[in-house]
C-alpha cells in the first residue's frame, strides 16, 4: 500500500459505498439508517451540507402532515366578499402576498381564492364583479401528508389550499411555498416581517403579546381561561372589549388582566403589554 494517503481515501470511500449498497440493497433498512449514510457521504465531501440538508427535509416532508406546517386560520389574511378597491389594494400591498381567500360572513364562509394580479383588470379600467375574479378554492383536510399535497400542487398547477378541520370548519391554509420551505428552508422575500415571538416576558409581571397570538397560545403561556368562542385571538378579545379599534397607548381591564396598546395603526391592533391586575 502506498504512503500517500490514498489507501486510506480508498478505505473511507469502500466504506460508504458498502452502506449505501446496504441501504439500497435488500436487506432491512430503515429511515435513520438512510438519513445516517447521506451524513456519512456529506462528511466525505461527496455531497454539500445545503444538499444534504435539503435531503433530510424532503425525508421528513414524508412523515409530516398539512396540520404541522399550515398558516393557522388566525393568521390569515382574507379579503370580505363585498371590499371595494379602495379596502382591497392597501391589503395587499401590506400582505405583499400574490392569493387571498375571499370569504363570506366569517372565514368558514370561502367564496374563492383572489389572485392580486387579477385586480389588474379593475385598475385597468374594466369593470367586473369581485366575484367574476375569483378562483376555485381547493379544499384539503389537515391530515393530509404533505409528500401528496406537493404532488397535488404540482400537477394541478395550484398554490394555495384551505385547510378544514374534522367538522368541516376552516383552520388554516397552506401554500406551495409553506411545503418547500420544509424541504430547502425558509424562502425569505422583501415582504417577510422578521420573526417576532407571539408572548415575550418583560419582567416578573409584564409580557408583550402580539395580538395575532391565538387564545389558545395566550391561556396555555398565562394560564388564564378566555373564551375562544366568539374570537380566535387576544387582539380580537381586546378590540371588543374596547368596542372599537383602540389608540396606542390606551389601557383596558379584561377579568384579573391588563392590556396597554403599544402598536396599532388605523387598521389593526398590533401589539399590547399585558400585566396582572
Amino acid at each position: 500500500m502506498s504512503d500517500d494517503g490514498s489507501g486510506s481515501t480508498s478505505s473511507a470511500s469502500r466504506g460508504w459505498l458498502e452502506k449505501l449498497g446496504r441501504a439500497f440493497g435488500g436487506e432491512p433498512r430503515s429511515r435513520d439508517d438512510l438519513i445516517e449514510l447521506l451524513r456519512d457521504v456529506s462528511e466525505q465531501g461527496l455531497i454539500e451540507a445545503d444538499t444534504l440538508a435539503m435531503l433530510e427535509g424532503a425525508l421528513e416532508v414524508d412523515e409530516l402532515q398539512v396540520r404541522d406546517v399550515m398558516i393557522p386560520r388566525s393568521h390569515m389574511v382574507v379579503i370580505p366578499e363585498n371590499a371595494g378597491l379602495d379596502e382591497i389594494l392597501p391589503l395587499i400591498i401590506e400582505s405583499g402576498h400574490s392569493r387571498f381567500p375571499v370569504v363570506g360572513e366569517d372565514k368558514d364562509e370561502i367564496r374563492g381564492i383572489l389572485l392580486a394580479k387579477d385586480l389588474l383588470r379593475l385598475v385597468a379600467g374594466d369593470k367586473p364583479e369581485l366575484s367574476e375574479l375569483l378562483r376555485s378554492a381547493v379544499i384539503i383536510p389537515e391530515s393530509k401528508r404533505l409528500n401528496v399535497l406537493l404532488r397535488e400542487f404540482r400537477v394541478s398547477k395550484n398554490h394555495m389550499a384551505i385547510v378544514v378541520d374534522e367538522y368541516g370548519g376552516v383552520s388554516g391554509l397552506i401554500t406551495i411555498e409553506d411545503v418547500l420551505e420544509e424541504i430547502v428552508g425558509d424562502i425569505d422575500d422583501e415582504h417577510d416581517a422578521e420573526a417576532v415571538e407571539d408572548i415575550r416576558r418583560l419582567d416578573d409581571a409584564r409580557y408583550l403579546v402580539q395580538a395575532l397570538t391565538t387564545i389558545d397560545d395566550f391561556n396555555d403561556a398565562l394560564g388564564t381561561d378566555f373564551s375562544d368562542d366568539d374570537y380566535d385571538t387576544i387582539g380580537g378579545l381586546v378590540v371588543a372589549e374596547f368596542g372599537r379599534l383602540p389608540e396606542a397607548g390606551e389601557s383596558v381591564q379584561i377579568g384579573e388582566w391588563a392590556f396597554k396598546v403599544t402598536s396599532a395603526d388605523d387598521r389593526r391592533l398590533h401589539a399590547m403589554e399585558v400585566t396582572p391586575v
